[in-house]
């Protein structure tokens, strides 16, 4: 049987997992499997959208919100580690999986840095979009007895938590839905706005400054 890990005789046909990360780079390497993540959550959307008279999107919706949610952890952890480095900070990645959390760690840094209200307003309007979903994530996730107790990111992998309690929409008697095109229209947004942000601080910050 021919290894998963070999070259096809059609360059198109290969995935090359080393050509566009960097041995010494670990920031840019968070960010381009960051991309890669949300892209492919999105090309998922856009296949169902394309042809779901199977329902295909009733089954892939949940790779769709995994990869769109570890997207946007591995950004918010590369805006993090970045600015800890230009701030001066021990730390580098911080937080577990709970994107909220991370979002708030990294709106501390970015309001530590930037002195000039504009770069903060600018930056508060790029995340915009981005607070709105993990606000109704959060919403949709948390419950009274987990709120300060676990984030249950894990819904997308599992249809239980830990203690095996079935997550929102295994629970839920209504129907729990997601718009495929208001999907790929939001994530699109936050991918890029995440993109910019991440590659502003890593290139024309960090690295310019060195």
């Amino acid at each position: 049987m021919k290894e998963i890990f070999s070259y096809n005789v059609d360059v198109n046909k290969t995935a090359y997992m080393n050509w566009r990360t960097k041995y010494h780079e670990q920031i840019h390497n968070m960010i381009v499997i960051a991309d890669g993540f949300m892209k492919s959550a999105i090309l998922l959307a856009e296949t169902a959208l394309d042809d779901n008279l199977d329902k295909k999107a009733d089954i892939i919706v949940y790779p769709m919100l995994f990869n769109a949610n570890h997207a946007i952890e591995l950004y918010l952890k590369a805006i993090t580690w970045t600015l800890n480095i230009v701030l001066d900070k021990t730390e580098r990645i911080e937080g577990s999986h709970n994107i909220q959390q991370i979002l708030q760690v990294v709106k501390s840094r970015v309001t530590e840095f930037e002195t000039s209200r504009e770069k903060r307003e600018q930056f508060r309007k790029m995340i915009s979009n981005l607070e709105e979903y993990i606000n109704e994530l959060f919403s949709k996730i948390s419950s009274e007895d987990t709120k300060c107790k676990k984030d249950n990111m894990d819904f997308s992998r599992y249809p239980f938590d830990q203690k095996y309690v079935p997550h929102f929409y295994i629970s839920e008697f209504d129907n729990v839905v997601v718009d495929l095109e208001n999907f790929v229209e939001r994530f699109k947004d936050i991918g890029k706005n995440l993109n910019l942000l991440s590659t502003y601080y890593l290139y024309d910050i960090l690295e310019a400054g060195e």
